[in-house]
């Protein structure tokens, strides 16, 4: 069993949400591991640390173009 480690807020827009936006990963050797920081008992996903990567980093990319 894994135990979520870092917390990582959404950073929304004013206006597009009223807060919370939280996700919780655990990062594992071979699995990064993603829950609602507001659903402890609900449904978790699962990526391969290459494919949370890649999502990281489109994620980043789009907020910077976003800023522009």
């Amino acid at each position: 069993m894994y135990r979520p480690t870092d917390i990582f807020c959404a950073a929304l827009p004013a206006g597009l949400s009223d807060g919370g936006e939280c996700v919780e990963v655990a990062p594992s050797p071979t699995a990064v591991h993603v829950r609602d920081s507001k659903d402890k008992t609900g449904p978790t996903l699962s990526f391969s640390p290459e494919a949370w990567s890649a999502f990281v980093a489109f994620a980043a990319e789009a907020q910077v173009l976003a800023a522009e």
